[in-house]
Protein backbone atom coordinates (compact mmCIF):
# COMPACT_ATOMS: atom_id res chain seq x y z
CA UNK A 1 0.00 0.00 0.00
CA UNK A 2 1.40 3.30 -1.07
CA UNK A 3 2.01 5.93 1.51
CA UNK A 4 -0.15 9.05 1.11
CA UNK A 5 1.67 11.94 -0.54
CA UNK A 6 1.79 15.22 1.29
CA UNK A 7 -0.49 17.87 -0.19
CA UNK A 8 1.36 20.04 -2.67
CA UNK A 9 1.38 23.83 -2.34
CA UNK A 10 -0.44 25.76 -5.13
CA UNK A 11 2.82 27.33 -6.09
CA UNK A 12 6.03 25.50 -5.33
CA UNK A 13 8.04 28.66 -5.68
CA UNK A 14 7.05 32.20 -4.99
CA UNK A 15 6.99 34.10 -8.24
CA UNK A 16 9.59 36.75 -8.22
CA UNK A 17 8.05 40.22 -8.41
CA UNK A 18 8.96 42.21 -11.52
CA UNK A 19 10.20 45.78 -10.89
CA UNK A 20 7.79 48.43 -12.19
CA UNK A 21 10.32 49.79 -14.72
CA UNK A 22 10.28 46.36 -16.37
CA UNK A 23 6.47 46.05 -16.36
CA UNK A 24 5.09 47.64 -19.59
CA UNK A 25 1.68 48.48 -18.07
CA UNK A 26 3.08 50.12 -14.94
CA UNK A 27 5.73 51.91 -16.98
CA UNK A 28 3.08 53.31 -19.35
CA UNK A 29 1.03 54.63 -16.41
CA UNK A 30 4.14 56.24 -14.91
CA UNK A 31 4.98 57.97 -18.21
CA UNK A 32 1.43 59.33 -18.53
CA UNK A 33 1.51 60.71 -14.98
CA UNK A 34 4.91 62.26 -15.63
CA UNK A 35 3.74 63.93 -18.86
CA UNK A 36 0.58 65.20 -17.15
CA UNK A 37 2.64 66.74 -14.34
CA UNK A 38 5.05 68.37 -16.80
CA UNK A 39 2.18 69.90 -18.81
CA UNK A 40 0.53 71.11 -15.60
CA UNK A 41 3.77 72.71 -14.37
CA UNK A 42 4.33 74.37 -17.75
CA UNK A 43 0.77 75.76 -17.75
CA UNK A 44 1.18 77.00 -14.19
CA UNK A 45 4.46 78.71 -15.09
CA UNK A 46 3.00 80.44 -18.15
CA UNK A 47 -0.17 81.59 -16.36
CA UNK A 48 1.63 82.81 -13.24
CA UNK A 49 4.32 84.55 -15.30
CA UNK A 50 1.65 86.29 -17.40
CA UNK A 51 -0.25 87.45 -14.31
CA UNK A 52 2.95 88.80 -12.70
CA UNK A 53 3.90 90.74 -15.84
CA UNK A 54 0.40 92.19 -16.17
CA UNK A 55 0.46 93.36 -12.54
CA UNK A 56 3.91 94.83 -13.04
CA UNK A 57 2.56 96.94 -15.92
CA UNK A 58 -0.59 97.85 -13.96
CA UNK A 59 -2.86 96.10 -16.48
CA UNK A 60 -6.10 94.84 -14.97
CA UNK A 61 -6.96 91.21 -15.61
CA UNK A 62 -10.27 89.43 -15.80
CA UNK A 63 -13.44 89.79 -17.85
CA UNK A 64 -14.95 92.70 -15.98
CA UNK A 65 -14.49 94.90 -19.06
CA UNK A 66 -17.36 93.03 -20.74
CA UNK A 67 -19.86 95.06 -18.69
CA UNK A 68 -18.35 98.44 -19.65
CA UNK A 69 -19.64 100.71 -22.40
CA UNK A 70 -18.15 99.85 -25.79
CA UNK A 71 -18.33 103.38 -27.29
CA UNK A 72 -17.95 102.23 -30.91
CA UNK A 73 -20.39 101.45 -33.67
CA UNK A 74 -20.76 98.21 -35.64
CA UNK A 75 -21.93 98.46 -39.25
CA UNK A 76 -23.94 95.22 -39.34
CA UNK A 77 -25.83 93.54 -36.55
CA UNK A 78 -28.49 90.86 -36.25
CA UNK A 79 -29.55 92.22 -32.86
CA UNK A 80 -30.03 95.74 -31.57
CA UNK A 81 -26.74 97.46 -30.85
CA UNK A 82 -25.45 101.00 -30.33
CA UNK A 83 -22.29 102.67 -29.11
CA UNK A 84 -23.83 102.78 -25.63
CA UNK A 85 -23.96 98.97 -25.48
CA UNK A 86 -21.44 96.93 -23.53
CA UNK A 87 -18.35 95.16 -24.82
CA UNK A 88 -20.07 91.87 -24.10
CA UNK A 89 -22.96 92.73 -26.42
CA UNK A 90 -20.49 93.91 -29.08
CA UNK A 91 -18.76 90.52 -28.96
CA UNK A 92 -22.12 88.77 -29.25
CA UNK A 93 -22.85 90.85 -32.37
CA UNK A 94 -19.49 89.80 -33.85
CA UNK A 95 -20.11 86.13 -33.03
CA UNK A 96 -23.56 86.25 -34.66
CA UNK A 97 -22.08 87.87 -37.79
CA UNK A 98 -19.49 85.10 -38.00
CA UNK A 99 -22.19 82.49 -37.50
CA UNK A 100 -24.35 84.11 -40.20
CA UNK A 101 -21.56 84.08 -42.79
CA UNK A 102 -20.50 80.53 -41.88
CA UNK A 103 -24.03 79.07 -41.95
CA UNK A 104 -25.06 80.67 -45.25
CA UNK A 105 -21.65 79.95 -46.74
CA UNK A 106 -21.78 76.25 -45.84
CA UNK A 107 -25.22 75.86 -47.46
CA UNK A 108 -24.16 77.49 -50.74
CA UNK A 109 -20.83 75.65 -50.68
CA UNK A 110 -22.52 72.26 -50.38
CA UNK A 111 -24.92 73.04 -53.24
CA UNK A 112 -22.32 74.48 -55.63
CA UNK A 113 -19.63 71.96 -54.69
CA UNK A 114 -21.96 69.00 -55.24
CA UNK A 115 -23.13 70.30 -58.62
CA UNK A 116 -19.56 71.02 -59.79
CA UNK A 117 -18.34 67.64 -58.53
CA UNK A 118 -21.05 65.78 -60.45
CA UNK A 119 -20.48 67.97 -63.52
CA UNK A 120 -16.77 67.08 -63.38
CA UNK A 121 -17.76 63.45 -64.08
CA UNK A 122 -20.22 64.36 -66.84
CA UNK A 123 -19.91 62.57 -70.18
CA UNK A 124 -20.38 65.95 -71.87
CA UNK A 125 -16.88 67.18 -72.77
CA UNK A 126 -17.67 70.89 -72.41
CA UNK A 127 -19.44 70.53 -69.05
CA UNK A 128 -16.62 68.39 -67.66
CA UNK A 129 -13.90 70.79 -68.84
CA UNK A 130 -15.70 73.87 -67.49
CA UNK A 131 -16.04 72.18 -64.09
CA UNK A 132 -12.36 71.20 -64.18
CA UNK A 133 -11.27 74.76 -65.03
CA UNK A 134 -13.43 76.15 -62.25
CA UNK A 135 -11.81 73.78 -59.73
CA UNK A 136 -8.26 74.56 -60.88
CA UNK A 137 -8.71 78.34 -60.93
CA UNK A 138 -10.49 78.62 -57.59
CA UNK A 139 -8.10 76.29 -55.78
CA UNK A 140 -4.98 78.03 -57.09
CA UNK A 141 -5.99 81.58 -56.10
CA UNK A 142 -5.58 82.28 -52.35
CA UNK A 143 -8.85 83.01 -50.61
CA UNK A 144 -7.62 86.38 -49.32
CA UNK A 145 -6.94 87.58 -52.87
CA UNK A 146 -10.41 86.47 -53.86
CA UNK A 147 -11.90 88.51 -51.03
CA UNK A 148 -9.99 91.60 -52.21
CA UNK A 149 -11.13 90.98 -55.79
CA UNK A 150 -14.83 90.73 -55.01
CA UNK A 151 -14.62 93.64 -52.60
CA UNK A 152 -13.03 95.82 -55.32
CA UNK A 153 -15.78 94.84 -57.76
CA UNK A 154 -18.34 96.85 -55.78
CA UNK A 155 -16.27 100.01 -55.37
CA UNK A 156 -14.66 100.06 -58.80
CA UNK A 157 -17.43 98.88 -61.13
CA UNK A 158 -20.75 99.72 -59.44
CA UNK A 159 -22.10 103.30 -59.35
CA UNK A 160 -23.19 105.39 -56.39
CA UNK A 161 -26.69 104.95 -54.91
CA UNK A 162 -28.12 107.81 -56.99
CA UNK A 163 -27.07 106.03 -60.20
CA UNK A 164 -27.72 102.53 -58.85
CA UNK A 165 -28.36 99.72 -61.29
CA UNK A 166 -31.98 98.61 -61.35
CA UNK A 167 -32.15 95.25 -63.18
CA UNK A 168 -35.35 94.03 -61.51
CA UNK A 169 -38.10 95.96 -59.80
CA UNK A 170 -37.26 96.49 -56.16
CA UNK A 171 -33.58 95.45 -56.49
CA UNK A 172 -30.79 98.05 -56.57
CA UNK A 173 -27.05 97.48 -57.11
CA UNK A 174 -24.60 100.16 -56.00
CA UNK A 175 -21.26 100.56 -54.27
CA UNK A 176 -23.19 100.58 -50.99
CA UNK A 177 -24.29 97.00 -51.59
CA UNK A 178 -27.43 95.25 -52.83
CA UNK A 179 -30.85 96.50 -51.71
CA UNK A 180 -33.54 93.82 -51.80
CA UNK A 181 -37.29 93.92 -51.06
CA UNK A 182 -38.63 91.83 -48.19
CA UNK A 183 -42.17 90.83 -47.21
CA UNK A 184 -43.96 93.43 -45.13
CA UNK A 185 -44.72 92.73 -41.50
CA UNK A 186 -48.25 91.37 -41.83
CA UNK A 187 -49.79 88.23 -40.24
CA UNK A 188 -50.25 86.46 -43.60
CA UNK A 189 -46.51 86.16 -44.18
CA UNK A 190 -45.99 84.78 -40.69
CA UNK A 191 -48.57 82.10 -41.38
CA UNK A 192 -46.81 81.32 -44.66
CA UNK A 193 -43.54 80.82 -42.79
CA UNK A 194 -45.25 78.43 -40.39
CA UNK A 195 -46.74 76.56 -43.37
CA UNK A 196 -43.30 76.34 -44.98
CA UNK A 197 -41.80 74.84 -41.82
CA UNK A 198 -44.73 72.42 -41.61
CA UNK A 199 -44.02 71.36 -45.20
CA UNK A 200 -40.36 70.71 -44.34
CA UNK A 201 -41.31 68.59 -41.33
CA UNK A 202 -43.89 66.67 -43.38
CA UNK A 203 -41.28 66.04 -46.08
CA UNK A 204 -38.89 64.63 -43.51
CA UNK A 205 -41.41 62.10 -42.21
CA UNK A 206 -42.52 61.33 -45.77
CA UNK A 207 -38.92 60.47 -46.70
CA UNK A 208 -38.60 58.13 -43.70
CA UNK A 209 -41.90 56.42 -44.56
CA UNK A 210 -40.94 56.06 -48.24
CA UNK A 211 -37.58 54.53 -47.34
CA UNK A 212 -39.19 52.02 -44.98
CA UNK A 213 -41.83 51.19 -47.58
CA UNK A 214 -39.16 50.65 -50.22
CA UNK A 215 -37.19 48.30 -47.94
CA UNK A 216 -40.31 46.23 -47.26
CA UNK A 217 -41.97 46.17 -50.69
CA UNK A 218 -39.30 47.39 -53.13
CA UNK A 219 -41.66 50.04 -54.50
CA UNK A 220 -40.22 53.53 -55.07
CA UNK A 221 -42.29 56.50 -53.96
CA UNK A 222 -41.78 59.88 -55.74
CA UNK A 223 -40.38 61.59 -52.66
CA UNK A 224 -38.74 64.55 -54.42
CA UNK A 225 -41.82 65.62 -56.36
CA UNK A 226 -44.14 65.12 -53.39
CA UNK A 227 -41.82 66.93 -50.97
CA UNK A 228 -41.41 69.86 -53.36
CA UNK A 229 -45.18 70.08 -53.75
CA UNK A 230 -45.67 70.17 -49.97
CA UNK A 231 -42.87 72.65 -49.25
CA UNK A 232 -44.11 75.05 -51.93
CA UNK A 233 -47.78 74.17 -51.83
CA UNK A 234 -48.45 74.68 -48.13
CA UNK A 235 -47.29 78.35 -48.16
CA UNK A 236 -49.10 78.94 -51.46
CA UNK A 237 -52.38 77.61 -50.08
CA UNK A 238 -51.91 79.67 -46.93
CA UNK A 239 -51.24 82.75 -49.05
CA UNK A 240 -54.43 82.19 -51.02
CA UNK A 241 -56.51 81.60 -47.89
CA UNK A 242 -55.21 84.88 -46.43
CA UNK A 243 -56.41 86.83 -49.44
CA UNK A 244 -53.26 86.66 -51.61
CA UNK A 245 -51.58 89.80 -50.16
CA UNK A 246 -48.79 91.37 -52.22
CA UNK A 247 -47.55 94.00 -49.79
CA UNK A 248 -43.76 94.22 -49.81
CA UNK A 249 -41.25 96.42 -48.03
CA UNK A 250 -39.45 97.80 -51.10
CA UNK A 251 -36.20 99.79 -50.69
CA UNK A 252 -36.25 103.39 -51.89
CA UNK A 253 -33.57 106.03 -52.27
CA UNK A 254 -33.62 108.60 -49.46
CA UNK A 255 -30.80 111.10 -49.56
CA UNK A 256 -27.55 109.25 -50.24
CA UNK A 257 -28.68 105.76 -49.27
CA UNK A 258 -31.60 103.34 -49.45
CA UNK A 259 -34.29 102.94 -46.83
CA UNK A 260 -36.56 99.97 -46.39
CA UNK A 261 -36.11 96.41 -47.52
CA UNK A 262 -32.86 94.70 -46.64
CA UNK A 263 -29.38 95.93 -47.47
CA UNK A 264 -26.54 93.48 -48.11
CA UNK A 265 -23.26 95.29 -47.60
CA UNK A 266 -20.33 94.96 -50.06
CA UNK A 267 -18.21 93.51 -47.25
CA UNK A 268 -20.73 90.74 -46.55
CA UNK A 269 -21.25 89.88 -50.22
CA UNK A 270 -17.51 89.89 -50.96
CA UNK A 271 -16.75 87.69 -47.94
CA UNK A 272 -19.56 85.25 -48.71
CA UNK A 273 -18.72 85.05 -52.43
CA UNK A 274 -15.00 84.53 -51.86
CA UNK A 275 -15.47 81.85 -49.21
CA UNK A 276 -18.13 79.97 -51.16
CA UNK A 277 -16.29 79.94 -54.50
CA UNK A 278 -12.97 78.96 -52.89
CA UNK A 279 -14.31 76.22 -50.62
CA UNK A 280 -16.76 74.79 -53.17
CA UNK A 281 -13.83 73.94 -55.45
CA UNK A 282 -12.43 71.64 -52.76
CA UNK A 283 -15.87 70.23 -51.99
CA UNK A 284 -16.29 69.42 -55.69
CA UNK A 285 -13.12 67.32 -55.61
CA UNK A 286 -14.36 65.56 -52.48
CA UNK A 287 -17.67 64.73 -54.17
CA UNK A 288 -15.91 63.55 -57.33
CA UNK A 289 -13.58 61.27 -55.37
CA UNK A 290 -16.47 59.87 -53.35
CA UNK A 291 -18.50 59.02 -56.45
CA UNK A 292 -15.50 57.46 -58.18
CA UNK A 293 -14.84 55.30 -55.10
CA UNK A 294 -18.02 53.33 -55.88
CA UNK A 295 -17.26 50.50 -58.27
CA UNK A 296 -18.71 50.57 -61.77
CA UNK A 297 -20.37 47.25 -61.08
CA UNK A 298 -22.79 48.94 -58.70
CA UNK A 299 -23.95 51.32 -61.42
CA UNK A 300 -24.19 48.56 -63.99
CA UNK A 301 -26.18 46.35 -61.61
CA UNK A 302 -28.60 49.18 -60.84
CA UNK A 303 -29.10 49.93 -64.53
CA UNK A 304 -29.61 46.22 -65.22
CA UNK A 305 -32.51 46.29 -62.75
CA UNK A 306 -34.13 49.02 -64.84
CA UNK A 307 -33.45 52.00 -62.55
CA UNK A 308 -33.33 55.37 -64.23
CA UNK A 309 -30.11 57.45 -63.94
CA UNK A 310 -31.50 59.83 -61.25
CA UNK A 311 -32.51 56.86 -59.10
CA UNK A 312 -29.15 55.18 -59.70
CA UNK A 313 -27.36 58.28 -58.42
CA UNK A 314 -29.72 58.89 -55.50
CA UNK A 315 -30.33 55.32 -54.33
CA UNK A 316 -27.13 53.47 -55.22
CA UNK A 317 -24.14 55.76 -55.82
CA UNK A 318 -24.53 58.58 -53.30
CA UNK A 319 -25.38 56.40 -50.25
CA UNK A 320 -22.19 54.40 -50.81
CA UNK A 321 -20.12 57.47 -51.65
CA UNK A 322 -21.26 59.26 -48.49
CA UNK A 323 -18.91 57.23 -46.29
CA UNK A 324 -16.00 58.61 -48.33
CA UNK A 325 -17.38 62.14 -48.77
CA UNK A 326 -18.47 63.09 -45.25
CA UNK A 327 -15.10 63.01 -43.35
CA UNK A 328 -13.20 65.34 -45.75
CA UNK A 329 -16.37 67.38 -46.23
CA UNK A 330 -16.35 68.09 -42.50
CA UNK A 331 -12.82 69.46 -42.80
CA UNK A 332 -13.88 71.81 -45.60
CA UNK A 333 -16.81 73.09 -43.55
CA UNK A 334 -14.43 73.81 -40.68
CA UNK A 335 -12.03 75.55 -43.07
CA UNK A 336 -14.80 77.84 -44.28
CA UNK A 337 -15.71 78.77 -40.72
CA UNK A 338 -12.09 79.48 -39.79
CA UNK A 339 -11.37 81.35 -43.03
CA UNK A 340 -14.23 83.71 -42.19
CA UNK A 341 -11.78 85.37 -39.77
CA UNK A 342 -10.19 86.95 -42.88
CA UNK A 343 -13.19 89.29 -42.90
CA UNK A 344 -11.09 91.75 -40.91
CA UNK A 345 -9.11 92.40 -44.12
CA UNK A 346 -12.13 93.86 -45.94
CA UNK A 347 -13.82 95.50 -42.98
CA UNK A 348 -16.66 93.09 -42.24
CA UNK A 349 -17.44 93.16 -38.48
CA UNK A 350 -16.97 89.49 -37.67
CA UNK A 351 -15.95 88.24 -34.22
CA UNK A 352 -12.21 88.70 -34.81
CA UNK A 353 -12.68 92.28 -36.01
CA UNK A 354 -14.91 93.23 -33.07
CA UNK A 355 -12.61 91.49 -30.59
CA UNK A 356 -9.60 93.36 -31.98
CA UNK A 357 -11.41 96.66 -31.48
CA UNK A 358 -12.22 95.68 -27.90
CA UNK A 359 -8.57 94.75 -27.29
CA UNK A 360 -7.33 98.06 -28.68
CA UNK A 361 -9.68 100.06 -26.45
CA UNK A 362 -9.34 98.07 -23.22
CA UNK A 363 -5.86 96.59 -23.46
CA UNK A 364 -7.25 93.17 -22.41
CA UNK A 365 -5.21 91.29 -25.01
CA UNK A 366 -4.99 87.98 -23.17
CA UNK A 367 -8.72 87.86 -22.46
CA UNK A 368 -9.60 88.97 -25.99
CA UNK A 369 -7.44 86.35 -27.67
CA UNK A 370 -8.77 83.72 -25.27
CA UNK A 371 -12.34 84.63 -26.25
CA UNK A 372 -11.48 84.40 -29.96
CA UNK A 373 -9.97 80.95 -29.47
CA UNK A 374 -12.94 79.80 -27.37
CA UNK A 375 -15.57 80.99 -29.86
CA UNK A 376 -13.92 79.36 -32.87
CA UNK A 377 -13.33 76.22 -30.83
CA UNK A 378 -17.05 76.07 -30.00
CA UNK A 379 -18.01 76.59 -33.65
CA UNK A 380 -15.59 73.89 -34.80
CA UNK A 381 -16.58 71.34 -32.16
CA UNK A 382 -20.28 71.93 -32.84
CA UNK A 383 -19.79 71.40 -36.58
CA UNK A 384 -17.70 68.28 -36.00
CA UNK A 385 -20.25 66.84 -33.55
CA UNK A 386 -23.11 67.37 -36.01
CA UNK A 387 -21.20 65.86 -38.93
CA UNK A 388 -20.09 62.88 -36.83
CA UNK A 389 -23.71 62.28 -35.85
CA UNK A 390 -24.78 62.53 -39.47
CA UNK A 391 -21.97 60.22 -40.54
CA UNK A 392 -23.11 57.54 -38.10
CA UNK A 393 -26.73 58.02 -39.15
CA UNK A 394 -25.99 57.56 -42.84
CA UNK A 395 -23.41 54.79 -42.45
CA UNK A 396 -24.07 51.62 -44.38
CA UNK A 397 -25.25 48.74 -42.16
CA UNK A 398 -24.03 45.32 -43.19
CA UNK A 399 -26.45 42.43 -42.82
Amino acid sequence: MEEPRPPQEPYLKEIEKVPFWLDPKKRAIFYQIAVFCMVGLLAYYLVSNTIINLKRQNIATGFGFLHKEASFEIGESLISYSAASTYGRALIVGALNTLKVSFIGIIFTLIIGTVIGIARLSSNWLVSKLAGWYIEVMQDIPVLLQLFFWYAIFYETLPSPRQALHPIRGIFLSNRGVALPVPASIPAYKYMLIAFLAGCVASYFLRKWARKRQEETGKIFPVFITSTAMILGFPLITWLLCGAPLKMNVPRLVGFNFKGGIMLSPEFIALLTGLVLYTSAFVAEVVRAGIQSVSKGQREAAMALGLKPPYVLNLVILPQAARVIIPPLTSQMLNLTKNSSLAVAIGFPDFVSVANTCINQTGQAVEGVALIMAVYLIFSLSTSAFMNWYNKKTALVER
